[in-house]
Protein backbone atom coordinates (compact mmCIF):
# COMPACT_ATOMS: atom_id res chain seq x y z
CA UNK A 1 0.00 0.00 0.00
CA UNK A 2 2.86 2.35 0.82
CA UNK A 3 4.46 1.78 -2.58
CA UNK A 4 1.15 2.37 -4.33
CA UNK A 5 0.70 5.64 -2.39
CA UNK A 6 4.19 6.80 -3.38
CA UNK A 7 3.54 5.78 -6.96
CA UNK A 8 0.49 8.03 -7.06
CA UNK A 9 2.54 10.88 -5.65
CA UNK A 10 5.12 10.62 -8.41
CA UNK A 11 2.70 10.29 -11.27
CA UNK A 12 -0.68 11.85 -10.82
CA UNK A 13 -2.26 9.96 -13.68
CA UNK A 14 -1.63 6.58 -15.35
CA UNK A 15 -0.16 8.32 -18.39
CA UNK A 16 2.20 10.37 -16.24
CA UNK A 17 0.50 13.66 -17.12
CA UNK A 18 -0.52 16.15 -14.47
CA UNK A 19 -4.03 17.36 -13.78
CA UNK A 20 -4.79 20.71 -15.36
CA UNK A 21 -5.02 22.61 -12.08
CA UNK A 22 -1.81 21.22 -10.62
CA UNK A 23 0.05 21.51 -13.91
CA UNK A 24 -1.05 25.12 -14.30
CA UNK A 25 0.01 26.00 -10.75
CA UNK A 26 3.40 24.36 -11.18
CA UNK A 27 3.86 26.00 -14.53
CA UNK A 28 3.18 29.40 -12.98
CA UNK A 29 5.66 28.67 -10.17
CA UNK A 30 8.30 27.66 -12.73
CA UNK A 31 7.72 30.85 -14.73
CA UNK A 32 8.00 33.01 -11.60
CA UNK A 33 11.23 31.26 -10.59
CA UNK A 34 12.60 31.71 -14.10
CA UNK A 35 11.73 35.42 -14.07
CA UNK A 36 13.23 35.89 -10.60
CA UNK A 37 16.72 35.02 -11.87
CA UNK A 38 17.14 37.99 -14.29
CA UNK A 39 15.43 40.26 -11.71
CA UNK A 40 17.85 39.33 -8.92
CA UNK A 41 20.71 39.39 -11.42
CA UNK A 42 19.96 43.02 -12.25
CA UNK A 43 19.66 43.87 -8.56
CA UNK A 44 23.05 42.24 -7.95
CA UNK A 45 24.55 44.44 -10.65
CA UNK A 46 22.91 47.66 -9.47
CA UNK A 47 22.88 47.41 -5.67
CA UNK A 48 25.95 47.53 -3.44
CA UNK A 49 28.32 49.89 -1.71
CA UNK A 50 28.20 51.92 -4.94
CA UNK A 51 24.65 52.36 -6.27
CA UNK A 52 24.42 52.20 -10.07
CA UNK A 53 21.22 53.23 -11.93
CA UNK A 54 19.47 50.44 -13.82
CA UNK A 55 19.62 52.34 -17.12
CA UNK A 56 23.39 52.58 -16.74
CA UNK A 57 23.56 48.85 -15.98
CA UNK A 58 21.58 48.05 -19.15
CA UNK A 59 23.82 50.34 -21.18
CA UNK A 60 26.98 48.70 -19.85
CA UNK A 61 25.66 45.17 -20.48
CA UNK A 62 24.61 46.08 -24.03
CA UNK A 63 28.02 47.54 -24.80
CA UNK A 64 26.78 51.09 -24.96
CA UNK A 65 28.64 54.20 -23.93
CA UNK A 66 28.83 54.95 -20.23
CA UNK A 67 30.40 58.18 -19.02
CA UNK A 68 31.48 56.65 -15.72
CA UNK A 69 34.36 54.20 -16.18
CA UNK A 70 34.20 53.23 -12.51
CA UNK A 71 30.65 51.95 -12.98
CA UNK A 72 31.72 49.97 -16.05
CA UNK A 73 34.56 48.31 -14.16
CA UNK A 74 32.35 47.51 -11.16
CA UNK A 75 29.60 45.93 -13.29
CA UNK A 76 31.74 43.98 -15.77
CA UNK A 77 34.73 43.01 -13.65
CA UNK A 78 33.26 42.62 -10.15
CA UNK A 79 29.50 42.26 -9.89
CA UNK A 80 28.75 40.31 -13.08
CA UNK A 81 31.35 37.57 -12.34
CA UNK A 82 30.00 37.34 -8.78
CA UNK A 83 26.42 37.01 -9.98
CA UNK A 84 27.27 34.36 -12.59
CA UNK A 85 29.28 32.46 -9.98
CA UNK A 86 26.31 32.59 -7.58
CA UNK A 87 23.95 31.24 -10.27
CA UNK A 88 26.26 28.31 -11.10
CA UNK A 89 27.02 27.58 -7.45
CA UNK A 90 23.39 27.68 -6.29
CA UNK A 91 22.06 25.53 -9.13
CA UNK A 92 24.87 22.96 -8.83
CA UNK A 93 24.65 22.52 -5.06
CA UNK A 94 20.84 22.44 -5.09
CA UNK A 95 20.68 19.67 -7.70
CA UNK A 96 23.42 17.70 -5.90
CA UNK A 97 21.54 18.03 -2.60
CA UNK A 98 18.26 16.83 -4.10
CA UNK A 99 19.91 13.78 -5.66
CA UNK A 100 21.69 12.80 -2.42
CA UNK A 101 18.56 13.27 -0.30
CA UNK A 102 16.73 10.88 -2.62
CA UNK A 103 19.42 8.22 -2.93
CA UNK A 104 20.02 8.11 0.84
CA UNK A 105 16.35 8.60 1.79
CA UNK A 106 17.54 11.26 4.23
CA UNK A 107 15.96 14.75 4.24
CA UNK A 108 19.01 16.19 6.02
CA UNK A 109 21.53 14.93 3.47
CA UNK A 110 23.46 17.57 1.56
CA UNK A 111 26.37 17.87 -0.85
CA UNK A 112 28.84 17.61 2.05
CA UNK A 113 27.39 14.33 3.31
CA UNK A 114 29.88 12.15 1.37
CA UNK A 115 32.93 13.99 2.68
CA UNK A 116 33.74 15.44 -0.76
CA UNK A 117 33.69 19.03 0.49
CA UNK A 118 35.93 18.07 3.41
CA UNK A 119 38.35 16.33 1.05
CA UNK A 120 38.47 19.45 -1.13
CA UNK A 121 39.21 21.49 1.99
CA UNK A 122 41.98 19.03 2.85
CA UNK A 123 43.53 19.53 -0.58
CA UNK A 124 43.53 23.30 -0.05
CA UNK A 125 44.86 22.86 3.50
CA UNK A 126 47.87 20.90 2.24
CA UNK A 127 48.65 23.69 -0.20
CA UNK A 128 47.96 26.74 1.97
CA UNK A 129 49.00 25.51 5.42
CA UNK A 130 52.23 23.99 4.15
CA UNK A 131 53.10 26.92 1.89
CA UNK A 132 55.08 28.63 4.62
CA UNK A 133 57.45 25.69 4.99
CA UNK A 134 58.15 25.39 1.25
CA UNK A 135 58.17 29.10 0.46
CA UNK A 136 54.98 29.39 -1.61
CA UNK A 137 53.96 32.73 -0.11
CA UNK A 138 52.13 33.57 -3.31
CA UNK A 139 49.46 31.07 -2.31
CA UNK A 140 48.68 32.93 0.89
CA UNK A 141 48.39 36.20 -1.02
CA UNK A 142 45.57 34.70 -3.16
CA UNK A 143 46.77 36.23 -6.40
CA UNK A 144 45.99 34.80 -9.83
CA UNK A 145 48.47 31.95 -9.52
CA UNK A 146 47.36 31.36 -5.96
CA UNK A 147 43.72 31.00 -7.03
CA UNK A 148 44.70 28.60 -9.81
CA UNK A 149 46.75 26.50 -7.40
CA UNK A 150 43.90 26.51 -4.85
CA UNK A 151 41.41 25.37 -7.47
CA UNK A 152 43.61 22.52 -8.65
CA UNK A 153 44.36 21.32 -5.12
CA UNK A 154 40.66 21.38 -4.18
CA UNK A 155 39.74 19.46 -7.35
CA UNK A 156 42.40 16.82 -6.63
CA UNK A 157 41.18 16.39 -3.04
CA UNK A 158 37.51 16.23 -3.99
CA UNK A 159 38.00 13.82 -6.88
CA UNK A 160 40.15 11.54 -4.72
CA UNK A 161 37.36 11.29 -2.14
CA UNK A 162 34.76 10.77 -4.86
CA UNK A 163 36.80 7.97 -6.43
CA UNK A 164 36.96 6.25 -3.03
CA UNK A 165 33.21 6.68 -2.52
CA UNK A 166 32.42 5.30 -5.98
CA UNK A 167 34.75 2.35 -5.37
CA UNK A 168 33.03 1.56 -2.06
CA UNK A 169 29.53 2.08 -3.47
CA UNK A 170 30.08 -0.92 -5.75
CA UNK A 171 30.95 -3.11 -2.76
CA UNK A 172 28.66 -1.72 -0.05
CA UNK A 173 25.00 -2.59 -0.50
CA UNK A 174 23.44 -0.52 2.27
CA UNK A 175 22.90 3.22 1.86
CA UNK A 176 23.36 3.76 5.59
CA UNK A 177 26.80 2.12 5.53
CA UNK A 178 27.87 4.26 2.57
CA UNK A 179 26.56 7.35 4.34
CA UNK A 180 28.61 6.50 7.42
CA UNK A 181 31.70 6.01 5.24
CA UNK A 182 31.22 9.51 3.82
CA UNK A 183 30.86 10.99 7.30
CA UNK A 184 34.03 9.20 8.42
CA UNK A 185 35.93 10.60 5.42
CA UNK A 186 34.84 14.06 6.53
CA UNK A 187 36.01 13.44 10.11
CA UNK A 188 39.40 12.14 8.95
CA UNK A 189 39.88 15.14 6.66
CA UNK A 190 38.93 17.54 9.48
CA UNK A 191 41.37 15.82 11.84
CA UNK A 192 44.25 16.12 9.37
CA UNK A 193 43.37 19.79 8.75
CA UNK A 194 43.47 20.38 12.52
CA UNK A 195 46.98 18.90 12.73
CA UNK A 196 48.16 21.02 9.79
CA UNK A 197 46.76 24.15 11.45
CA UNK A 198 48.64 23.38 14.64
CA UNK A 199 52.01 23.26 12.87
CA UNK A 200 51.35 26.16 10.46
CA UNK A 201 52.15 29.84 10.69
CA UNK A 202 49.52 32.37 11.68
CA UNK A 203 49.53 33.93 8.22
CA UNK A 204 48.81 30.61 6.49
CA UNK A 205 46.07 29.70 8.97
CA UNK A 206 44.43 33.07 8.31
CA UNK A 207 44.60 32.48 4.55
CA UNK A 208 42.97 29.06 4.95
CA UNK A 209 40.22 30.46 7.19
CA UNK A 210 39.44 33.11 4.57
CA UNK A 211 39.10 30.40 1.93
CA UNK A 212 36.88 28.32 4.23
CA UNK A 213 34.37 31.15 4.66
CA UNK A 214 33.23 30.66 1.06
CA UNK A 215 32.89 33.42 -1.48
CA UNK A 216 31.35 34.14 -4.86
CA UNK A 217 33.95 36.86 -5.44
CA UNK A 218 36.92 34.50 -5.69
CA UNK A 219 36.16 33.50 -9.29
CA UNK A 220 37.39 36.35 -11.48
CA UNK A 221 38.39 37.05 -15.07
CA UNK A 222 38.24 34.11 -17.46
CA UNK A 223 37.85 31.65 -14.58
CA UNK A 224 34.16 32.51 -14.21
CA UNK A 225 33.38 31.22 -17.72
CA UNK A 226 35.34 28.03 -17.07
CA UNK A 227 33.47 27.49 -13.80
CA UNK A 228 30.09 28.31 -15.36
CA UNK A 229 30.82 26.00 -18.30
CA UNK A 230 31.86 23.08 -16.08
CA UNK A 231 28.67 23.30 -14.00
CA UNK A 232 26.50 23.58 -17.14
CA UNK A 233 28.28 20.56 -18.63
CA UNK A 234 27.50 18.33 -15.61
CA UNK A 235 23.92 19.47 -14.85
CA UNK A 236 22.31 17.75 -17.90
CA UNK A 237 23.57 14.38 -16.66
CA UNK A 238 21.64 14.99 -13.45
CA UNK A 239 18.47 15.77 -15.41
CA UNK A 240 18.82 12.47 -17.26
CA UNK A 241 18.68 10.60 -13.93
CA UNK A 242 15.15 11.77 -13.09
CA UNK A 243 13.60 8.39 -13.90
CA UNK A 244 16.10 6.48 -11.76
CA UNK A 245 15.56 8.91 -8.87
CA UNK A 246 11.79 8.44 -9.10
CA UNK A 247 12.23 4.68 -8.90
CA UNK A 248 14.60 4.91 -5.94
CA UNK A 249 12.08 7.10 -4.16
CA UNK A 250 9.67 4.14 -4.10
CA UNK A 251 12.18 1.89 -2.36
CA UNK A 252 14.92 -0.43 -3.57
CA UNK A 253 12.72 -3.52 -3.76
CA UNK A 254 10.09 -1.78 -5.87
CA UNK A 255 12.79 -0.21 -8.08
CA UNK A 256 14.41 -3.62 -8.62
CA UNK A 257 11.05 -5.08 -9.65
CA UNK A 258 10.78 -2.29 -12.23
CA UNK A 259 14.12 -3.35 -13.71
CA UNK A 260 16.42 -0.71 -12.20
CA UNK A 261 20.01 -1.72 -11.50
CA UNK A 262 20.32 -0.25 -7.99
CA UNK A 263 24.11 -0.38 -7.78
CA UNK A 264 24.65 1.26 -11.16
CA UNK A 265 22.00 3.95 -10.56
CA UNK A 266 23.44 4.80 -7.15
CA UNK A 267 26.96 5.05 -8.62
CA UNK A 268 25.77 7.34 -11.42
CA UNK A 269 23.95 9.61 -8.95
CA UNK A 270 26.97 9.79 -6.64
CA UNK A 271 29.30 10.62 -9.55
CA UNK A 272 27.10 13.48 -10.82
CA UNK A 273 26.43 14.89 -7.34
CA UNK A 274 30.08 14.48 -6.40
CA UNK A 275 31.31 16.25 -9.54
CA UNK A 276 28.98 19.20 -8.92
CA UNK A 277 30.12 19.43 -5.28
CA UNK A 278 33.79 19.14 -6.24
CA UNK A 279 33.59 21.87 -8.90
CA UNK A 280 31.70 24.32 -6.68
CA UNK A 281 33.95 23.72 -3.66
CA UNK A 282 37.09 24.09 -5.75
CA UNK A 283 36.08 27.49 -7.11
CA UNK A 284 33.96 28.98 -4.30
CA UNK A 285 35.06 27.17 -1.16
CA UNK A 286 32.68 25.19 1.06
CA UNK A 287 29.24 26.81 0.67
CA UNK A 288 26.90 25.62 3.42
CA UNK A 289 23.17 24.85 3.53
CA UNK A 290 22.21 25.70 -0.07
CA UNK A 291 22.24 22.04 -1.06
CA UNK A 292 20.27 21.11 2.07
CA UNK A 293 17.64 23.84 2.10
CA UNK A 294 16.78 24.43 -1.56
CA UNK A 295 15.34 20.93 -2.32
CA UNK A 296 12.88 21.32 0.57
CA UNK A 297 11.91 24.82 -0.54
CA UNK A 298 11.34 23.46 -4.04
CA UNK A 299 9.19 20.56 -2.77
CA UNK A 300 7.06 23.09 -0.88
CA UNK A 301 6.66 25.26 -4.00
CA UNK A 302 5.78 22.50 -6.48
CA UNK A 303 4.14 20.08 -4.00
CA UNK A 304 5.36 16.99 -5.79
CA UNK A 305 7.97 14.26 -5.45
CA UNK A 306 8.39 13.83 -9.23
CA UNK A 307 12.04 14.48 -10.08
CA UNK A 308 11.09 15.39 -13.65
CA UNK A 309 9.66 18.53 -12.07
CA UNK A 310 11.89 18.84 -9.01
CA UNK A 311 15.26 18.70 -10.81
CA UNK A 312 14.72 21.72 -13.10
CA UNK A 313 12.73 23.47 -10.37
CA UNK A 314 15.55 22.96 -7.86
CA UNK A 315 18.06 24.25 -10.40
CA UNK A 316 16.07 27.49 -10.83
CA UNK A 317 15.34 27.86 -7.13
CA UNK A 318 19.00 27.30 -6.20
CA UNK A 319 20.21 29.92 -8.68
CA UNK A 320 17.63 32.45 -7.46
CA UNK A 321 18.35 31.88 -3.76
CA UNK A 322 22.12 32.13 -4.31
CA UNK A 323 21.61 35.50 -5.99
CA UNK A 324 19.55 36.64 -3.00
CA UNK A 325 22.30 35.50 -0.60
CA UNK A 326 24.93 37.34 -2.64
CA UNK A 327 22.74 40.46 -2.61
CA UNK A 328 22.31 40.30 1.18
CA UNK A 329 26.05 39.78 1.64
CA UNK A 330 26.67 43.08 -0.19
CA UNK A 331 24.05 45.21 1.49
CA UNK A 332 24.08 48.89 0.53
CA UNK A 333 26.13 51.05 2.84
CA UNK A 334 28.66 48.29 3.57
CA UNK A 335 32.22 48.82 2.39
CA UNK A 336 33.02 45.11 2.34
CA UNK A 337 30.96 41.95 1.98
CA UNK A 338 29.67 39.51 4.56
CA UNK A 339 30.90 35.91 4.33
CA UNK A 340 28.49 34.01 2.09
CA UNK A 341 28.28 31.11 4.56
CA UNK A 342 26.96 33.47 7.23
CA UNK A 343 24.05 34.41 4.97
CA UNK A 344 23.33 30.88 3.69
CA UNK A 345 23.42 29.52 7.25
CA UNK A 346 20.88 32.10 8.42
CA UNK A 347 18.54 30.82 5.69
CA UNK A 348 19.38 27.11 5.74
CA UNK A 349 19.65 26.44 9.49
CA UNK A 350 16.02 27.39 10.29
CA UNK A 351 14.85 25.14 7.46
CA UNK A 352 16.91 22.24 8.86
CA UNK A 353 15.39 22.82 12.33
CA UNK A 354 11.91 22.94 10.80
CA UNK A 355 12.55 19.58 9.10
CA UNK A 356 13.67 17.99 12.39
CA UNK A 357 10.67 19.33 14.29
CA UNK A 358 8.27 18.27 11.54
CA UNK A 359 9.66 14.73 11.49
CA UNK A 360 9.46 14.51 15.28
CA UNK A 361 5.83 15.65 15.19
Amino acid sequence: MKNEKNKKTIGSSPSGSLPTGEGGGRGLSAVLLLLSIPLFLLLNLAVGSVAIPLDAVFSILMGGDCDNEVWTNIVLHTRLPQALTAIACGSGLAVAGLMLQTVFHNPLAGPSVLGISSAASLGVAFLVLMSGSIGWHIVSSFGFFGNTALTLSAVIGALSAMALIVFLSQRVHGNVTLLIVGVMIGYIASAIIGVLKYFSSEEDVRAYVVWGLGSFARVTGGQVWVFFGLVLAVLPFGMLLAKSLNMLLLGEQYATNLGLNISRARTQIIIVAGMLTAIVTAYCGPIMFLGLAVPHICRGIFRTADHRILLPGTLLCGASLALVCNLIARLPGMEGALPVNSVTSLIGAPIALWILLKRKK
